[in-house]
């Protein structure tokens, strides 16, 4: 029996970037669940859990095309430094959660900070890095 599109399944990984240094595992955690073709994860890992089976671990490179996409500079915005208050005490590489005008709420980190402004990234801390995963199939829940 083996993955396919459709299938919820349950895997254990360990996500590094190419230099080793590892960013996320499931590791002393439940198995990563989620169900193929949902987009749940990064268009490469779904891709690479197809075919495997039960107990088989693979190891795959996603190129940033197959992961968080490459950064865009778009994303990046400067903000006058006065809308963050007398109080704003934050530093260069914190992450802050912005509301946009539709109440919905993203994840931003601080490039820069003067007396003047405030630079924000909204782009997804792994965009642009080729990413590296150890997958193990542990179990297929449907199918």
């Amino acid at each position: 029996m083996s993955v396919k599109n459709g299938d919820t399944i349950r895997v254990n990984y360990v996500g590094e970037l190419t230099d080793g240094s590892c960013f996320d595992s499931s590791e002393g955690r439940e198995p990563l669940e989620f169900t193929v073709g949902s987009q749940m994860v990064v268009p490469g890992f779904e891709a690479a859990v197809i075919g495997m089976e039960i107990g088989e671990t693979k190891t795959v490179t996603l190129p940033p095309e197959e992961a968080y996409g490459e950064k865009n500079e778009d994303m990046t915005v400067e903000i006058p430094r006065q809308e963050f208050g007398a109080d704003f005490t934050a530093k260069p590489g914190e992450q802050l959660l912005i509301q946009l005008g539709d109440g919905n709420q993203i994840p931003v980190t601080i490039m820069k900070i003067d007396e003047e402004s405030v630079v924000l990234d909204a782009n997804h801390q792994l965009a642009g890095q080729t990413l590296v995963f150890t997958i193990t199939l542990v179990e297929i829940l449907e199918q």
